[in-house]
């Protein structure tokens, strides 16, 4: 089952909410969606998870990221998170990434 269903299933008041607080964030205008998807990128390849950040690798594509700015939002975890990040979801995002046909 995915987990934000699930989510949804068993705290319904909680998942409206933060649904709230993500339709918030996405709507803001201070930086275009490209960058926060690129920034969404980072911090979660920070902590080393590859699910999220394929997962966001398709948005971001569709968004008009360049591969290779998806690979330095990664590899800007070095300075913060160590080798996690990259050991874990470099090669999955890029994967992801070269494996899409373009939508455009």
């Amino acid at each position: 089952m995915n987990m934000m269903n699930f989510f949804m299933k068993e705290a319904p008041e909680a998942a409206q909410a933060f649904n709230g607080l993500i339709r918030t964030l996405s709507t803001s205008t201070g930086l275009d969606p490209k960058t926060k998807q690129l920034i969404y990128i980072s911090m979660k390849a920070s902590q080393g998870d590859a699910a999220a950040v394929t997962a966001h690798t398709h948005m971001v594509k569709n968004l008009g990221a360049s591969r290779d700015e998806l690979k330095e939002a990664i590899l800007m975890t070095l300075t913060v998170s160590g080798i996690k990040g990259v050991a874990t979801c470099l090669k999955p995002a890029l994967d992801v990434f070269d494996s899409e046909v373009d939508e455009k």
